[in-house]
């Protein structure tokens, strides 16, 4: 596995691996949270499954953090070896000539949504490892709740102008990442250039729905409260 990730084609196939699976993880993590939008109940049904399940829990939720860093540490690795190959020549050439906005700032939007990512961890990932794993309710129940948590939990999150500026801001970084980074994963992996302009519609109409799907929610939430 580390020859594999020496060279340069293993780095960007190992790279657009990780891409998928997290491209994957937001279509589900839309899906979940859309249920809040059309039905408070459902969602929290849907939430406590996913929060108490063990196979979710010990099995699935280790490996997303882990596709999480190893995608952002393997891009910064990318973007420092990019920069030390091209050396001095990186300077002299006219990188908007030869690629778009997106391409060249992958990097900065990448920096934003990481801090986008610690942002929702303190916000939900945090407090939810403290009532299960060190307060050890795993009812899906808290003092002064009717029913189930996670809907009152998330409402009340929005209620914050604040927050939910931040989180407009980081989902239009993540649709600059992603309408560039969708079309790359796919190159990476053999993608033919005939199939070029489809897997761009694709990838700009993924990158743009996902994101403002997510500040729909948002906003929602906040407007509603």
């Amino acid at each position: 596995m580390s020859g594999f990730l020496s060279s340069s084609i293993g780095r960007k196939v190992t790279m657009a691996l990780s891409a998928f699976f997290l491209m994957f993880f937001l279509l589900f993590h839309i899906t979940i949270n859309f249920l809040s939008v059309f039905s408070p109940d459902l969602f929290n049904e849907a939430s406590h499954f996913l929060g108490s399940n063990p196979i979710i829990q010990f099995g699935m939720q280790p490996v997303l953090i882990f596709g999480v860093v190893f995608h952002f540490v393997l891009g910064f690795v990318l973007e420092i070896k990019n920069m030390r190959a091209q050396g001095t020549a990186y300077a002299k050439n006219n990188g908007a000539a030869n690629s778009t906005w997106m391409s060249r700032n992958m990097v900065y939007s990448g920096i934003a949504i990481l801090a986008f990512i610690l942002l929702h961890f303190i916000d939900f990932w945090f407090p939810e490892i403290n009532t299960k794993f060190i307060q050890g309710n795993w009812s899906g129940t808290a003092e002064g709740m009717e029913g189930y948590r996670y809907y009152g939990e998330l409402t009340h999150k929005f209620e914050n102008p604040l927050r939910v500026t931040a989180y407009v801001i980081a989902f239009v970084f993540l649709a600059l990442h992603l309408l560039h980074g969708f079309t790359s994963a796919f190159q990476s992996m053999g993608g033919s250039v005939s199939r070029k302009r489809t897997l761009q519609a694709i990838g700009k109409a993924y990158a743009i729905i996902i994101p403002l799907g997510f500040i729909f929610i948002a906003l929602y939430h906040h407007l509603n409260h």
